[in-house]
């Protein structure tokens, strides 16, 4: 009777374990978090409710508390593990919220000097004004090839280099084609189409999302 009540309890706690949603944390903002749950992913701000009604208690960069079936547990970003107790190979995700303004904004870095980043589909490169060139220490006059460019504007003189690293978050490429423009424009440095087409981009319930290729 004793190994019958036994092995009655464990069929039953392997029962309730198979039920249990699988929740994970893919994104971290401050007051937000990307959760995944049973696959089904979104960005659910503190105070909401996301996939199977699992609740944001809190979020920062670091972690974040989850409320799931009545029970908070703190959780950092997630990885996923075979069945064998293995990691599995993971592509590098970095999943960025639209601000209120509709624009995603990213931090990041060239050649290792940080910068914060416009993500423009629209632009077929990554593009500097010459004094955020000039910050990051680009020698774009000896280095680049003069160009002319068609702006809104009108026509503007610039440079065609090729950055040595651009990254942003986890995501790091080699050898990136950029454009430096004479003047103050673009005001903000935008991260383009030679970068993007290199990692791999798509956007789903109003976050970008961006994947490194394996």
């Amino acid at each position: 009777m004793r190994r019958l009540i036994c092995g009655m309890a464990g069929l039953l706690a392997a029962q309730l374990a198979l039920a249990a949603p699988q929740v994970q944390v893919v994104g971290l903002f401050p007051g937000a978090a990307v959760i995944s749950v049973d696959g089904q992913r979104k960005l659910v701000r503190v105070g909401q409710a996301g996939p199977g009604g699992v609740q944001v208690v809190s979020a920062d960069s670091r972690s974040a508390v989850l409320r799931v079936d009545g029970v908070e547990r703190s959780y950092s970003l997630s990885r996923e593990y075979n069945a064998s107790g293995f990691a599995e190979p993971q592509k590098q995700t970095l999943s960025i919220a639209r601000s209120n303004g509709g624009h995603y904004w990213a931090e990041g870095a060239i050649n290792g000097r940080s910068q914060q980043f416009l993500i423009d589909t629209g632009a077929t490169s990554v593009a500097l004004n010459e004094n955020q060139a000039r910050r990051l220490g680009i020698d774009y006059r000896t280095r680049g090839q003069p160009i002319q460019v068609s702006t809104a504007s009108g026509t503007a003189r610039g440079w065609r280099i090729t950055l040595d690293k651009v990254s942003v978050g986890a995501l790091q490429v080699l050898g990136v084609e950029a454009v430096v423009l004479e003047g103050a424009s673009p005001t903000e440095a935008l991260l383009g189409m030679s970068f993007l087409n290199r990692v791999g981009w798509k956007v789903e319930h109003n976050l970008l999302v961006l994947e490194s290729r394996l």
